[in-house]
């Protein structure tokens, strides 16, 4: 499994550079509509030894559709949850840094961007609640 590809929808493989290219051939469509982009990363631990860890990269055209592409690879498994979340909070902001570098190369339409972090005021994610908003900011994204 190459980690350095997303999948499409259409289940094409695609680099960093093409998926930005795929985005602003979107968001070229249509320049007067209001863009969000999201990215985000869900873990399972599929087996004994592995987890599974999905990122992906979400452009919506507010109101009208959007366009998704993801990336699963495959680490040794995570034996607590705070670990796990942490990893996921890093695929995440790798994949925006990446992202974001490719898109100033482009005039695209102005859109708002969102890291979605799967952490939440109730439940055992609670206590990371502040660690995974500093680590956000610390790549200077909002949380």
């Amino acid at each position: 499994m190459n980690e350095d590809f997303f999948n499409s929808s259409l289940g094409i493989k695609l680099n960093i550079n093409q998926v930005v290219q795929e985005i602003v051939r979107f968001m070229a469509e249509d320049k007067n509509r209001h863009y969000k982009i999201v990215i985000g990363s869900d873990s399972d631990g599929h087996n004994e030894k592995m987890a599974d860890f999905v990122t992906a990269i979400v452009v919506h055209r507010v109101g009208n559709g959007g366009r998704y592409f993801w990336r699963r690879i495959e680490l040794p498994k995570f034996y607590t949850l705070r670990d796990r979340i942490i990893r996921e909070v890093l695929l995440s902001l790798e994949a925006a840094k990446e992202t974001l570098i490719a898109l100033k190369t482009f005039d695209v339409p102005q859109f708002d961007f969102e890291i979605h972090v799967d952490i939440g005021e109730n439940g055992q994610t609670k206590s990371m609640m502040q660690e995974v908003i500093g680590m956000v900011r610390a790549y200077n994204f909002e949380a």
